[in-house]
Formats: C-alpha cells, sequence, structure tokens
C-alpha cells in the first residue's frame, strides 16, 4: 500500500514544484503526481526528474506525445485514458513506451467525467463499464501492466463501484474519493470511502484529495492506514471522553496532548526505524479506565484530588500526582520498550 498525492503547483515554476515534492516526502508521500498540461510542460518535468528521485506519475490528458515524453523523460507512471489519447496508432506508441520503460498506465475514471453519451446513468456498473473499455485497449495492444482508478464525489457510489471492479478485474487499484471537499468535512468522507474500502481488501494505493496545501493530506491517509491496521502508529494515544466522574482540575486534553509530543520526542524515530508501535492510555477516571484500556501498553487514569493511577497492560501500578503523570508514563514505556531509552 502506497500513499500519493499530487502536487498543485503550476509545473513552470520548477522550483516550488521541487519544493512542494520534497515537503510532500518528508510528510510521508510515496508518489506524487504532476499535471502535465501541454508538450511545453515535458522541458520543466525533465529538470523537477533531475532535481528529485522519489517516484512521479505524470497526469496527461488528450495528447499521446506528451505521454511519450513523460516517460522518455523517466517518469515512474502515467495517468492516462487511452480511450482519450487519440486513435489506435497513438495508443500503440505510448504503449510501446511504457513496455520498453517499464512504466505502470494508470487509468482514471470519474463520475463527473463519464461520458454520459454511452453511460447515461452515473451508477457503479456504469463506472466499472467505462473503466474496463479503456483497460482493453491497453489489453488488445498486450499491455497489462495496468493501475485503476475509479472516483466519484459520494461516498457510496466510490465503495460500490471500487468493489465492482475488484471482482471483475485483477489489477491493482488506486482508491481515493475525488472532489472530497477540505476540512473536517473531507476527513470524514475521505475516511469512510477508503476505510470501507481498504477494510474490504480493496486498495493498493490510496490519495486523500483534499483543496490546499497536498501535504495534508498525507496525514490523513497514515490515519486511515493506521485506523485500519494497515500502517503501525509509531505512538498512539488513546483515550476517553470524559464524564462526569473525571476530576474537574485535570485537563485530560492536555494531558493527552503532552503524553504525546513526549513520547514522540524519546521513542519516536526508534519506534518508527523498528516498524513498531506502542499505545498508551490518557483515561479519564480510575472506576473504568484501566479495564477499558486493558489492551494498551500502558496508562494513566484520573483520580481525585490531583491524583492518577498509573497501569501498564490493565493492571494497576502505583499512584502518582497529575505533575509527574507524563513523565511517569514516559518511564513505563521505557521500560516495555527495554531499548532506546534516554
Amino acid at each position: 500500500m502506497s500513499v500519493q498525492s499530487m502536487t498543485n503547483v503550476p509545473i513552470e515554476d520548477v522550483r516550488g514544484t521541487i519544493d512542494q515534492i520534497e515537503r510532500l516526502r518528508e510528510a510521508g508521500a510515496e508518489l506524487v503526481r504532476v499535471a502535465l498540461r501541454n508538450e511545453s510542460s515535458l522541458d520543466f518535468l525533465k529538470n523537477i526528474r533531475a532535481a528529485v528521485d522519489m517516484p512521479l506519475s505524470a497526469d496527461v490528458h488528450f495528447n499521446h506525445r506528451i505521454a511519450i515524453g513523460a516517460i522518455e523523460a523517466g517518469i515512474d507512471k502515467v495517468r492516462i485514458n487511452p480511450g482519450n489519447i487519440g486513435d489506435d496508432a497513438k495508443v500503440r506508441e505510448v504503449v510501446r513506451a511504457a513496455s520498453e520503460h517499464s512504466v505502470p498506465i494508470r487509468i482514471g475514471v470519474n463520475g463527473g467525467s463519464l461520458d454520459r453519451s454511452r453511460y447515461p446513468e452515473l451508477n457503479a456498473e456504469s463506472l466499472v463499464a467505462s473503466a474496463m473499455e479503456h483497460v482493453r485497449i491497453l489489453e488488445d495492444n498486450s499491455f497489462f501492466d495496468i493501475v485503476v482508478s475509479i472516483k466519484a464525489s459520494d461516498v457510496r457510489l466510490t465503495v460500490e463501484a471500487n468493489r465492482l471492479f475488484a471482482a471483475t478485474a485483477p489489477y491493482p487499484l488506486h482508491i481515493g474519493l475525488t472532489e472530497a471537499g477540505y476540512g473536517l468535512s473531507c476527513v470524514v468522507h475521505s475516511s469512510a470511502a477508503m476505510g470501507s474500502l481498504l477494510l474490504d481488501g480493496v486498495g493498493d494505493t490510496i490519495r486523500v484529495s483534499m483543496t490546499g496545501d497536498p501535504v495534508e493530506e498525507i496525514a490523513v491517509a497514515r490515519n486511515i492506514l493506521e485506523a485500519v491496521g494497515l500502517r503501525a502508529a509509531p505512538v498512539r494515544v488513546i483515550a476517553c471522553p470524559t464524564c462526569g466522574r473525571t476530576d474537574p482540575s485535570l485537563d485530560l486534553l492536555s494531558i493527552a496532548r503532552e503524553v504525546e509530543d513526549e513520547l514522540l520526542r524519546r521513542f519516536g524515530d526508534m519506534l518508527a526505524r523498528s516498524g513498531r508501535g506502542v499505545v498508551v492510555a490518557v483515561m479519564g477516571c480510575e472506576v473504568n479506565g484501566p479495564g477499558e484500556a486493558a489492551h494498551a501498553d500502558a496508562g494513566i487514569a484520573g483520580g481525585r484530588g490531583g491524583r492518577m493511577l498509573l497501569f501498564a497492560r490493565g493492571r494497576k501500578t502505583r499512584r502518582i500526582s497529575a505533575d509527574e503523570a507524563v513523565g511517569a508514563l514516559a518511564d513505563e514505556v521505557c521500560r516495555i520498550l527495554e531499548e532506546g531509552c534516554e
């Protein structure tokens, strides 16, 4: 499973595009797509390709020469729709270039751009039928290194179409929700769509389409993968919503944030290198806290009078003051990890 994003800087701004790609890489992107609007974009692409060493995908529409030029410039994947790239001879030229350079071709079908003259109704069946039309064009040219994406702005439609395609053809799926918006709405809708598919075992690449800075997409994508168990978070903090049993003197939200910051500071790099994750709990009361968080590696639960209970794997360890809770919990995690501690 790979995390993808897309630059939103005009490719003519070579320095800006390179900087954005590097920011995406630092955030955790594993593949970045760039849009090529015309043949003059290829010169800019060459400069970008020479400056960055992470996988890049080219987004090309209508002009087969741009697709071929991108492949020859060292692109790692090309996104086209064979049905609108030109006649059969032009498709064969693109396929020949992709084959010679071992570059996969991604087919993209979106609900908003479905050919309504051929498919009057927008539904899962019409989206899959459109995708399969493009797939067969490549198959007829003996090309099978294919990735498919089928997206809509509607969660249910996107899920149904991708499930149907996964049951229809063997090709890898790039999944996402198109035109998902921004902020909380984008996070919720994207998580609902992609989480459903990933839990079904559907999807090989994930892209969160968020209006604004694409770097923000990466955090959402990684959290979705962590939530469905496909990535391990170095530090995962679980916390209760609190209730009337929580001592009013305890600011549980601030404590939870401080716990996460401290554990990432002390153990984040070591956990990321090892691929191991640690789960800690910050609970509002000691009545249900330790039991409800028994699956956590360690945790703290609120008590009365500014005191808290430290526990590990659901078992009570000792009582501590709220002021020392963060440090004590970090020390407990250190003992559990048995390495890499300060």
